[in-house]
């Protein structure tokens, strides 16, 4: 006998095995996608940490994810973007930057254009080089727009010590853009 779709144990089905792995992509997917490329910044990056994400979720055991999964979702994203980016440099990998259509003032600037795509590259190596929790602060605050509080309950921390990390994360993320353009120049 199948249960009927609006009994207690069609809803509890509906949380459990592929029918809940499939919802929460139905719903997520695309903000997982959208997180992760603007951490990594490029397409086939962000597809890869999209698949990561979910390939993680479905490895956890029922019942380990809370109700609401976005949070852990959107962080999820920031984290295996932040890690593609992170092992990029460690192999010395650097991607050929392809040409990106500026919808902005810019357009027909090709130095600024060119200007643009090297500090978002510099940024995104910068990045990799810092601690996890203060990259993942970072991303979570520049890359998604998420204020102080809202990152304080996403990371279980207090709104004082998410201020101060990002405060010292700008810090050295200034002094790691200068050695990095010191370096091109």
């Amino acid at each position: 006998m199948t249960p009927s779709p609006d009994s207690p144990a069609s809803a509890l089905s509906e949380r459990t095995g592929p029918n809940r792995l499939e919802g929460l992509w139905a719903t997520h997917s695309e903000k997982v996608y959208r997180a992760a490329y603007r951490v990594t910044g490029n397409a086939a990056d962000a597809e890869d940490a999209v698949q990561t994400v979910f390939l993680r979720l479905a490895r956890l055991p029922e019942g380990k994810l809370r109700e609401d999964a976005g949070g852990f979702l959107h962080r999820s994203a920031v984290n295996a973007g932040l890690d593609i980016l992170r092992s990029r440099q460690r192999a010395g990998w650097v991607p050929l930057e392809r040409v990106e259509v500026v919808a902005s003032s810019s357009l027909g600037n090709p130095e600024r254009d060119r200007s643009t795509r090297e500090l978002r590259r510099h940024l995104r190596l910068a990045l990799s080089r810092l601690s996890p929790r203060a990259a993942e602060m970072f991303a979570l605050r520049y890359f998604e727009g998420l204020g102080n509080g809202e990152i304080a309950d996403l990371l279980d921390v207090s709104p004082g010590v998410v201020a101060v990390l990002l405060h010292r994360t700008r810090a050295r993320l200034r002094k790691e853009l200068k050695a990095l353009e010191g370096e091109v120049s």
